[in-house]
């Protein structure tokens, strides 16, 4: 194997087995010793899988992007097997395909589960449930910055003003992002105490929350949940995995900084009013809107909470917001929404100027200092082209498991 794969992989298996370390350190001070030997395979095997990789002499030559490419994906494969250990060895025999299965769900925050009852599980398999979701979203925002040389100048003026980076500026970035996503899931979990939800279930959330993931402490939320109060501050916090990382360390430390900085998080911020006006005003028919916004929320952020008494008849409505997404650099998945402001504000210049060929038609949008080149275009024509193919062929091999085209077409996206 590439041995900048080796090393880049090897960061995240130590990563993995600090996390294993704070399990049993969890286990043991609550007393909860049905499952810890499990972590300490865990932490064994990803302590010296991550020791290995990094004791490799790194690559003189020069990476190219399809060897980035190539390590993020193997990651997404590797990484959960080692996720799977404590599933896999619990006292619950499970069998390796829904351990599998169990771990990737939560290192890409879909959220899908086999546990029928949460109940059940003991308090550390929780936690290494929502463990997984936050090692998962660490991961993603490091794939992008890995990656971002394949993004367009637009894109990556909401992260930096370097054109590609050098490995110092890797780490010193690296870091930051780190350091910000630790501090907003401590953010998140102290304002989940503010509105009085057990320990346990604040920290859960709030690893949830920040890696826009989908598992829960509990098998209802509703249970949690349960007043106008906390589903409005609950639905505040669900916007953190929607807005950019970036943005409140830019607020705090802007220095001479352009709007360019906060262009995305402005069009995010003016795209998320005009949805709740849109709702609050047409589709707030039982007066009771704090359960709208929280789905509302939930959808742009790609969270994909709900609530029991959430409006079942808006839910296609709330999976094109899921579509959408949120910011290039968080953890909402989605396509993006400034990818689709600019596909639509670039075909309605279009028309214009071939249906009135004699004016002159401005095709610079506001807050960004530069033009949106014909090549970053394609791009983003391309990303809808891959998204629309993806679930054309997901929602088929769906179908085929005898599952009804309409839940087919709900899992595909």
């Amino acid at each position: 194997m590439n041995r900048f794969i080796l090393n880049y992989l090897g960061v995240f298996f130590l990563l993995l087995s600090i996390l294993s370390f704070f399990n049993i350190i969890y286990s043991y001070y609550f007393n909860l010793y049905l499952n810890v030997n499990t972590y300490f395979y865990t932490l064994l095997i990803s302590l010296i899988v991550g020791i290995v990789s990094l004791i490799k002499k790194k690559d003189d030559l020069k990476v190219t992007i399809y060897t980035k490419i190539i390590s993020v994906i193997i990651g997404y494969l590797i990484l959960p097997l080692v996720i799977s250990i404590p599933y896999y060895f619990s006292i619950y025999n499970i069998s390796f395909i829904n351990c599998y299965f169990e771990s990737i769900s939560g290192f890409t925050s879909t959220g899908f589960t086999i546990f029928e009852n949460i109940k059940h599980l003991d308090e550390s398999l929780i936690l290494w449930r929502s463990t997984s979701q936050w090692f998962g979203g660490i991961y993603f925002l490091f794939s992008i910055l890995l990656l971002i040389d394949i993004f367009d100048d637009s894109l990556k003026k909401s992260l930096t003003n370097f054109i590609s980076f050098s490995y110092s500026e890797t780490f010193k970035q690296s870091l930051k992002i780190f350091v910000l996503y630790s501090l907003l899931t401590l953010f998140l979990f102290l304002c989940l105490k503010l509105i009085n939800l057990r320990t346990f279930d604040s920290f859960n959330l709030s690893m949830t929350i920040i890696s826009s993931g989908g598992f829960l402490p509990f098998n209802d939320i509703s249970s949690v949940i349960n007043s106008n109060t906390k589903e409005v501050v609950f639905s505040i916090l669900m916007l953190f995995s929607y807005f950019s990382l970036f943005l409140i360390f830019n607020i705090i430390f802007l220095k001479n900084r352009t709007l360019n900085f906060f262009a995305e998080d402005i069009y995010l911020l003016l795209y998320l009013v005009f949805l709740i006006i849109v709702f609050f005003v047409f589709f707030n028919f039982n007066y009771d809107f704090s359960k709208i916004l929280f789905s509302l929320t939930s959808s742009v952020s790609n969270i994909g909470f709900s609530l029991k008494n959430s409006p079942t008849n808006l839910w296609f409505i709330f999976l094109i917001l899921v579509v959408i997404g949120g910011s290039f650099f968080s953890t909402s998945s989605g396509l993006r929404f400034l990818k689709i402001f600019f596909l639509f504000k670039y075909s309605i210049n279009e028309i214009l100027s071939n249906s009135k060929p004699n004016n002159i038609f401005n095709k610079k949008f506001q807050l960004i200092d530069s033009n949106i080149e014909q090549k970053d275009i394609n791009k983003y024509f391309l990303s809808v082209l891959i998204f629309v193919i993806s679930l054309f062929v997901i929602t088929s091999l769906l179908s085929i498991f005898s599952i009804n085209f309409e839940d087919s077409f709900k899992i595909g996206i």
